[in-house]
């Protein structure tokens, strides 16, 4: 490329054209959809609690915008990191992630709130650490199945060490309590690990191993026990282990086919705690009724199926760490938006786990939009690699 002075002198310019970025925008407009609907059920469902809280009926919808800008931040710079670097510092991300996880038990520096010690306050933001803990390890799921192929599919330690790594993890997020965030750690990453080539028959040792643990401390006799009872039966206990539960049903059965109107929940008033954070969705549900729900469930579900038509096309140009990493994603957010449903509609146990994207949770918003900023960054770099005249086959790398 050069540009022309004269007309005998040529000089040559030392910026190379870069070519443009590859969106997808599937992806994108799903998660602006998402993005939308969060807000609008977040104002609608934090009204009270945040006058009664600050004073200002608006404040966690200032602060849910603050966080989803840093999350745009995040996910620019997801954007421009190829995905081969993340690759290389995987193992510091293992780092990372532990230490994150230890550290929030240490006296005077994790914040307890309701019991539980998950958070940090940084920069004055209360930071909850099994967020980018959750997708550091991820990461390192995904690099460690990449070096470790052979030794992932022909022998039990192959699979036996990363399983160390994640009981690690599960144990500083049980020590906090966390289970819901435990729960879907380990489900991720044994999908990945099977997805990556383990040995079916391992897998089976390590999940009948990891299911026995979590029944042996759900049935240790502290509040997760009376949690599965009420569950099974909130209605036994309507104004005790079973209330939350059955506010959420009766908000969600308010809302019948067409829901009560935006802004006409009865529930939210006061009446369902944590309306505007793990119970957003019934509030959701009692002002826009089955079909809104519908609309919603439908939007989870093709962003999802997306993220793993990403992961698939890295797959099949070989991409191994890209593919494994956009996989646990989807994974993750697939299964963590199921148990949160799940739990507001009855199905499942109570856990502390928030919708993607909607609920109201800003640790939770900026790293699900770091985590999508990757998968953006992946879907370039497979358009690019598809788009050379001859695709050359690849080592994992």
């Amino acid at each position: 490329m050069s540009r022309s002075v004269s007309n005998n002198i040529q000089i040559p310019l030392p910026i190379r054209p870069v070519s443009a970025f590859h969106w997808d925008l599937r992806l994108i407009g799903l998660v602006a959809v998402l993005l939308t609907i969060g807000l609008v059920v977040l104002t609608s469902a934090s009204l009270g609690i945040a006058e009664d809280d600050f004073g200002n009926p608006f404040a966690y919808v200032v602060r849910q915008l603050h966080a989803l800008t840093v999350g745009v931040v995040a996910l620019a710079f997801m954007l421009i990191v190829p995905s081969e670097t993340w690759f290389k510092f995987s193992p510091l991300l293992l780092l990372l992630a532990l230490v994150l996880l230890a550290v929030v038990l240490v006296p005077e520096v994790g914040v307890v709130v309701n019991g539980s010690q998950r958070w940090v306050n940084l920069a004055g933001i209360r930071v909850q650490v099994s967020e980018p803990a959750r997708l550091a390890l991820i990461m390192y799921i995904a690099g460690y199945a990449v070096r470790q192929q052979e030794t992932l599919e022909t022998r039990f330690l192959g699979l036996a060490k990363p399983f160390a790594v994640l009981c690690l993890a599960a144990a500083l997020l049980l020590a906090e309590p966390d289970l819901g965030a435990a729960t879907v750690l380990m489900a991720t990453a044994l999908v990945v690990l099977f997805c990556a080539g383990a040995r079916i028959r391992d897998l089976m040792v390590f999940g009948v191993l990891a299911c026995g643990a979590f029944v042996a401390l759900i049935f240790d006799g502290s509040y997760r026990e009376s949690r599965i009872f009420s569950f099974l039966n909130p209605w036994a206990d309507p104004h005790g282990d079973g209330y939350q539960l059955t506010n959420s049903l009766m908000a969600i059965g308010r809302g019948e086919w067409f829901g009560v109107g935006l802004g006409n929940s009865v529930q939210k008033l006061f009446y369902l705690p944590e309306a505007h954070t793990d119970f957003v969705f019934a509030v959701y549900a009692e002002e826009f009724g089955l079909a809104g729900v519908a609309v919603m469930v439908l939007v989870l579900l093709l962003l999802v199926l997306r993220i793993l038509g990403i992961a698939r096309d890295a797959a099949l140009l070989e991409h191994w760490f890209a593919a494994y990493t956009v996989l646990g994603v989807g994974v993750w957010l697939g299964l963590q938006s199921f148990v949160n449903l799940g739990v507001n509609l009855g199905i499942l146990p109570t856990k502390g786990l928030t919708l993607p994207l909607v609920s109201y949770g800003r640790s939770s918003m900026i790293i699900v939009l770091a985590a999508l900023g990757f998968v953006l960054r992946v879907h370039h770099e497979n358009v690019i690699a598809a788009a050379k005249p001859k695709a050359r086959k690849r080592r994992r790398q």
